[in-house]
């Protein structure tokens, strides 16, 4: 990957509705080698897809939720059992494995606390595996991006 490929990729984190002439030209491509690099890097599964950006407010999703999730085992099996049920359900936003006291880190949204405790009760302690959950509850986004940092 080399600067143009970064620049191409910063542009479109900027406006992924950009058509093809402008990410070009802001790029300093032509359009038709700027369509080729951005094929190449879906090819290459650098870009892994479009999407747009929903404020969870706007539809009705104005709860964020952090869950640390430990479990019963650490085994392989165990492990892509509950990946396999957390991916899905539609409320789990991200779910990392992670390194520490919990094994997974995990960011559901719903739309208040009552529909939390629902899905508390109805799903998350019915995940396979599950020993312990602990939850928090966001307050307020302090910051939050969608960009990376390229």
């Amino acid at each position: 990957m080399d600067a143009t490929d970064r620049a191409i990729l910063r542009a479109l984190q900027k406006n992924g509705r950009a058509p093809n002439a402008v990410i070009a030209e802001q790029v300093n491509l032509s359009e038709s080698a700027c369509s080729r690099r951005l094929r190449d890097l879906e090819k290459q599964g650098v870009l892994t897809g479009y999407t747009a950006l929903v404020d969870p407010k706007a539809v009705g999703l104005g709860l964020t939720v952090f869950l640390t999730i430990t479990l019963k085992s650490q085994a392989e099996t165990v492990l892509a059992e509950f990946e396999a049920a957390a991916a899905g359900m539609a409320e789990v936003m991200e779910c990392y494995l992670m390194t520490g006291e919990a094994d997974y880190l995990m960011r559901v949204v719903v739309a208040d606390v009552a529909a939390f405790e629902m899905l508390h009760s109805a799903k998350l302690t019915r995940l396979p595996h599950v020993s312990r959950i602990t939850s928090s509850v966001a307050l307020r986004t302090a910051a939050r991006r969608a960009g990376l940092p390229i």
